[in-house]
């Protein structure tokens, strides 16, 4: 605990905002981009999406179509149930699955900063069962699918606002598809811990390309 604390107290003198971060001194990095971490300590590495933007769309849309699945086969009376390790409960796990994507395209749309608090909303009180958040999934899926139909073709290296700084579309893309599949993952594993088999489970070939953690929980 007191590690956590003087952790938490250095956070706050670097003055950010979220988690994981990579300092040096008084100078920090947030770690959601790789490519970021590599610049900031000037490691001779490649980085970069793997796969290309027509790759992480069909990913994308794999990924949301698995969690509607997933999510809409859970049993309600587990909503309040809790991750392990997180003070984060399955309702709000499931809203954060869709919430991912659906930040991605509000900073898209309105040409505005993705920010951290953007991908933190809460769940609006409407959602009150596993049937409607799946059916918010599917709403945000749809969106989703006609953005990428929009834009497939568009500038991909283009630089847009985020609260980890200015980075490619391509590469806060891939964050978005990863982000929300690691997430599949955990659900695929609260419903085995409910005695549940996944409808259509992923298996990690189909996660190919995306630079996921090897966990599916934090420790």
């Amino acid at each position: 605990m007191a590690s956590d604390r003087s952790g938490l107290d250095e956070l706050r003198r670097l003055g950010a905002r979220s988690i994981p971060v990579v300092s040096r001194g008084d100078k920090f990095v947030f770690a959601q981009m790789i490519g970021k971490v590599v610049e900031f300590l000037k490691l001779d590495e490649a980085t970069g999406p793997a796969l290309s933007p027509a790759a992480l769309i069909d990913k994308e849309d794999m990924i949301l179509s698995a969690a509607i699945r997933f999510i809409g086969q859970t049993p309600d009376d587990l909503l309040a149930n809790k991750l392990p390790n997180r003070d984060r409960s399955y309702r709000v796990l499931g809203h954060h699955v869709f919430r991912i994507a659906e930040a991605f395209l509000d900073s898209m749309e309105e040409g505005r900063e993705l920010t951290y608090e953007m991908l933190t909303t809460p769940p609006p009180e409407a959602l009150q069962s596993f049937e409607a958040i799946s059916a918010y999934g599917e709403e945000v899926r749809r969106r989703m699918l006609a953005w990428c139909a929009a834009n497939r073709d568009g500038d991909w290296q283009r630089t847009v606002p985020t609260y980890y700084g200015p980075t490619p579309l391509h590469d806060v893309f891939e964050r978005t598809v990863w982000h929300s599949g690691q997430h599949v993952r955990q659900w695929m594993m609260i419903l085995d811990m409910a005695g549940i088999a996944p409808r259509q489970p992923l298996a990690m070939a189909d996660f190919a390309g995306l630079p996921l953690p090897e966990q599916v929980w934090d420790g």
